[in-house]
């Protein structure tokens, strides 16, 4: 874009900044064009870019019995949930973030979480964290393996292991996510379900925490759901079921949901000892139309130009590099 230049005077200078008054009150114009020919051109702008965002991380994989038979692992905490959408909610049901003001022609770094492994005769694996610049969301815990408490720590946390031991869901991180359920030891062989970005499930409980819903493509849709264990359902937004006699559902895929936690009943109940995967994260970014987003290679992303009037959304669904936006 060429440089904008005003006359005063009988000079010519560069303008860093223009101001027009209306209503008595002067505002800056942070972007200026032209109709020339029937085409639009942009004569002046501070390369400003009001970046809106959802940036949820890979659940928790969920967890199992080691002994072949009766009591479940826990389910996989959904990962971290972040966003900025106005009126939305974030994490942990906390306020939106603040608006993000990046610079047109800028790489900034964007990766989307792998859902955490199946736990085998193990708790699950962690799930990998989502980025977008500085906004990380936390990949969610694995849930814990029977009789135990090592859920791991995440976005959400991981729910505890059922037996007959009181056990202790893993804590979630703030702003992202709940903590995973505890399990009191009169629950029997169920263990307890993963925590969600919208609620921690009580104690005992077995189903997954629910997950949150987000407007940021026009279409509300529940994401970041925690896993169950045994008998309990996923939450809302991805998680998996629990397995009885069976493997644990996954997460669904960019929900970041966490995984279901698996036992069994009775010693002759087939000895499955495997939990479901997380779901993979997601990261979407919704932009004025002004302007397009181009993404380096390792990026897989859809472009949605016509949901919500006015602005560009990019769905990013798996990799990890760079986007950089641009004027049109």
């Amino acid at each position: 874009m060429a440089t904008t230049h005003i006359k005063s005077g009988g000079s010519w200078s560069e303008a860093n900044e223009i101001y027009v008054k209306q209503s008595g009150i002067w505002e800056e114009v942070t972007t200026a064009w032209y109709k020339s020919g029937g085409s639009w051109s942009r004569v002046f702008g501070n390369d400003k870019v009001n970046v809106e965002y959802l940036v949820v991380a890979g659940g928790g994989g969920g967890g199992t019995s080691v002994t072949g038979f009766d009591p479940a692992g826990g389910g996989g905490g959904a990962g971290g949930y972040r966003t900025n959408v106005s009126g939305q909610t974030s994490g942990e049901n906390s306020t939106a973030e603040a608006e993000l003001i990046l610079t047109a022609g800028t790489a900034y770094t964007v990766t989307v979480g792998g859902g955490g492994s199946a736990g085998s005769n193990s708790r699950g694996g962690n799930g990998g964290d989502s980025v977008f610049h500085t906004i990380t969301s936390v990949g969610g815990g694995g849930g814990a393996q029977e009789n135990a408490s090592n859920g791991g720590v995440g976005g959400s946390g991981g729910g505890a292991g059922g037996g007959a031991s009181s056990t202790f869901g893993a804590a979630g991180t703030a702003n992202q996510g709940f903590a995973g359920g505890d399990h009191n030891g009169v629950g029997g062989n169920s263990g307890s379900g993963g925590g969600g970005a919208g609620e921690e499930p009580g104690n005992g409980d077995s189903s997954g925490g629910d997950g949150l819903s987000n407007n940021i493509t026009g279409t509300a849709v529940f994401r970041g759901g925690g896993g169950g264990s045994y008998f309990g359902t996923g939450g809302t937004g991805g998680g998996g079921n629990g397995g009885v006699n069976a493997c644990g559902q996954p997460g669904t895929a960019n929900t970041g949901g966490g995984g279901g936690g698996s036992g069994n009943v009775g010693a002759t109940g087939g000895g499955q000892r495997c939990g479901g995967a997380g779901g993979s994260g997601i990261v979407i970014l919704r932009i004025p139309n002004l302007l397009t987003a181009t993404f380096s290679a390792g990026i897989t992303s859809a472009l949605d130009s016509s949901s919500v009037a006015g602005y560009n959304i990019y769905s990013v669904t798996a990799g990890t590099g760079t986007v950089t936006f641009n004027y049109a």
